[in-house]
């Protein structure tokens, strides 16, 4: 019986919801014209805004740099040559259209590419881009196109590893490490205990500078997770196909690697003392110093608490912490390098073979770069300091003793997620900044530092690309200035900057209200959320776009918003530490405030009726919303979610939630607190998730049938991760419309509605 209950439950969530005309509550009337109206912004909008830019890319070790610009019906490539300003096509636009239409089966044009970004290769002969998950390349001589998929990585590491000097080649061979004359079939053993739940890693592997000795690891395996999937309709078969993904979560046995070091005169070896070392999350790679007496790598303790920068004597094994992060919280140990660098904070850079080391560091509250002594491991000055945040290196110049580097929130008033880019010496002096516009800027620098492109532009600012030398930052020439002088008599609307305290009633919290562009001031709007609180990153958009898709659901009358709430990224440390053990949070506590205090000053904006939606961790943010929040959030659309943090990746999860998997994963579940649910939602999730497991939506559906909970659940056949594309937005335009504004939707089935906009 209890199958049959359940059985006969889904299917009632599957079914169809009743369709009656559209019905006019309030004030409120919603027809399919708005829904038409809705889903043509994209187009409108863009195409009044000829000449926004993308960011500019440098060509390697020239001074030439080119950008995508759009234009009426599509984009242009453009090339433009520093020294002279000169402004060519990038390629024939029209002839690779052709060659690509020919060989992918698509009708292109020449502002119809399939792509917005691509790579000058093959000393500048050919153009290699990724479209529709495959990868091309394209010769500028004759514009033949064809498939770029030569392996890459696991081939490459089934050669030996030649030493520096060229006479011997080191191998695995039954488990562990080999070495034979360059040549020769005659191997010598220089390990013997490596076995196939032990065995030594070909691929970590490096030899001395001198040739003298090697160093690898002796690998042990973990438990190797797989995640099942059904994919119920293929689309080159009747029959569904099931597959799998290795996919390790929180908790997991992880592979453990035993770092050793090989004499190869001596045919010796020793494993160097884990003592530094003892419960890896990751080893980095062994790098040699150049002198051969000392190699380092790097320690990422499980849980992320402790990093360390471990060097061993090659002689003696002996190890020594040069450098030990072990904050109260987390490391946040992705790399902070490139433009936007939303994924990490740490950076390493070692001057004259390590004997100096600039290190990336939170340690003072806020996260800058130091001066490490590579010999004492002493922190010899700290570089950056102040209430801002350095966001990435560019660049460091060891002859010139300078960094380049992006930062944010050095200038009190003004927006602190804005990215400037500054120059600074060694020592800590010469704070020179490179970008001057009150803007978010993006740089691209040419490879000998002379030049950079600024990309700036704020939501309610045109984009602007400039030309500016990098010795005195004086302007060489304005390439582009977007022109959006036609948006507003279409209605278009910029996103309007909130800013607001949080929960501790002192902290600043940003944000973006839209309206719609037949906003009436003398109306109450509903509002949506439109929320992503990872702690990656912060996500409120900066920069100007003709189009987001927060106006399309907007723009069926609502207010949408979008705010950076405690514990996402790019702000002080303890701002972000609010996400530690707690990704339940999502800063929902200062979001409310947020909403309140817009509430407080806009007499049209209805705190009565708040929606929220998110996809992936905004996907268990928005149902986190509901569960943990009922008095404030009314309606949820989540898609993609991760609902308990014990189901979704390791990397992720255990870099915010910790380890060992304690009392905090279970809190911050939306699995094991969806009894709790009070307000209306709906469930998005795609059987072919590769990136969040599906089960973990399947998993709140379980929980919300056990205790007779009302809901609606969108399972998407054949969809991998995100917000279930046009049909997901359609349904979750039907979702709001009938929960927030409350009337009907127009009915889809025969009245000529047309689709919405791809996402």
């Amino acid at each position: 019986m209890h199958t049959i209950r359940r059985a006969a439950i889904v299917l009632v969530l599957f079914g169809a919801i009743g369709q009656s005309p559209v019905a006019q509550v309030d004030g409120a009337r919603v027809t399919a014209a708005d829904y038409q109206r809705a889903s043509g912004l994209r187009e409108k909008y863009l195409a009044l805004a000829p000449h926004v830019v993308d960011p500019a890319t440098f060509i390697d070790r020239t001074n030439f740099f080119w950008y995508r610009r759009s234009v009426k019906g599509g984009h242009e490539f453009v090339m433009v040559d520093a020294a002279t300003q000169a402004k060519t096509p990038a390629f024939d636009h029209d002839k690779l259209a052709q060659q690509l239409s020919k060989v992918i089966g698509k009708p292109y044009t020449g502002i119809t590419l399939p792509f917005g970004m691509f790579v000058f290769a093959d000393n500048e002969t050919t153009i290699a881009m990724t479209i529709d998950g495959g990868r091309w390349k394209c010769r500028l001589a004759d514009y033949v196109c064809f498939k770029n998929d030569a392996p890459v990585g696991p081939a490459a590491n089934t050669r030996p590893r030649q030493s520096p000097d060229g006479k011997w080649e080191a191998l695995i061979n039954n488990y562990n490490i080999a070495i034979r004359a360059v040549g020769a079939k005659t191997i010598e053993f220089l390990s013997t205990d490596g076995s196939e739940g032990n065995a030594y890693s070909l691929a970590s592997i490096r030899w001395s500078p001198d040739s003298k000795r090697i160093a690898a690891f002796r690998v042990r395996p973990g438990y190797h997770r797989e995640v099942h999937y059904v994919e119920s309709s293929p689309e080159d078969q009747l029959q569904p196909k099931s597959s799998s993904l290795t996919y390790a979560k929180p908790g997991d046995v992880l592979d453990l690697n035993q770092p050793a070091i090989f004499r190869v005169d001596t045919k010796s070896e020793f494993e160097l003392d884990n003592g530094l070392f003892p419960n890896p999350y990751s080893l980095s790679q062994l790098v040699w110093r150049k002198d051969g007496r000392t190699l380092t790598f790097e320690y990422n303790q499980r849980g992320h608490q402790v990093y360390r920068v471990i060097e061993a004597d090659a002689a003696t094994g002996k190890t020594r912490a040069v450098i030990s992060e072990e904050p109260k919280t987390f490391f946040n140990y992705r790399a902070a390098t490139g433009d936007l660098a939303d994924s990490g904070k740490k950076y390493r850079h070692d001057v004259d073979d390590g004997r100096e080391i600039i290190w990336m560091s939170e340690r003072d509250g806020w996260n800058h770069l130091y001066m490490y002594d590579g010999s004492t491991g002493k922190v010899k000055h700290q570089i950056t300091k102040g209430e801002w945040v350095v966001r990435s290196v560019v660049k460091v110049d060891d002859e010139a003793k300078q960094i380049w580097f992006s930062a944010s929130g050095m200038y009190p008033g003004k927006d602190p997620y804005f990215l400037n880019y500054y120059r600074i010496n060694f020592d800590g002096t010469g704070l020179t900044r490179l970008t001057d516009a009150d803007a978010n800027h993006t740089v691209a620098f040419s490879f000998d530092m002379r030049y950079f492109v600024d990309l700036h532009s704020r939501v309610d600012e045109a984009p602007v690309l400039e030309l500016r030398r990098t010795n005195d930052h004086g302007l060489v020439a304005e390439i582009e200035r977007a022109d959006i002088s036609g948006l507003p008599a279409a209605g278009w609307r910029a996103p309007e900057v909130f800013v607001a305290k949080g929960r501790d009633a002192k902290t600043d919290i940003w944000g973006v209200i839209v309206k719609p562009s037949s906003f009436d001031p003398s109306r109450k709007y509903p509002v949506i959320e439109n929320i992503y609180a990872g702690p990656q990153g912060s996500f409120v958009q900066k920069s100007f776009l003709a189009y987001h898709p927060m106006m399309a659901q907007a723009d069926l009358g609502f207010i949408v918003v979008q705010i950076d709430g405690m514990g996402t990224s790019n702000r002080s440390k303890a701002f972000h530490d609010v996400a530690w053990q707690n990704l339940g949070d999502a800063g929902l506590p200062d979001r409310i405030a947020w909403h309140k205090a817009a509430a407080a000053k806009y007499p049209w904006y209805d705190i009565t009726r708040v929606g929220i939606y998110g996809t992936s961790a905004g996907g268990q943010s928005s149902l986190g919303a509901l569960l943990f929040h009922p008095e404030f959030y009314k309606a949820a659309v989540s898609a993609a979610g991760c609902h308990d943090n014990r189901m979704d990746k390791i990397w992720w999860n255990e870099q915010w939630m910790g380890w060992p998997i304690g009392p905090q994963y279970a809190a911050a579940s939306n699995v094991d607190n969806a009894h709790t649910l009070q307000g209306e939602l709906l469930l998005v999730v795609g059987e072919m998730d590769t990136n969040v497991d599906p089960s973990s939506t399947m998993q709140v559906v379980n929980q919300l049938i056990k205790h007779n909970k009302d809901f609606d659940l969108l399972y998407i056949p054949g969809a991998g991760h995100g917000s279930g594309g046009v049909y997901g937005e359609h349904k979750r335009f039907d979702f709001f419309v009938r929960h927030l504004l409350g009337v009907e939707p127009p009915k889809w089935n025969g009245d000529g509605m047309s689709r919405t906009d791809e996402q």
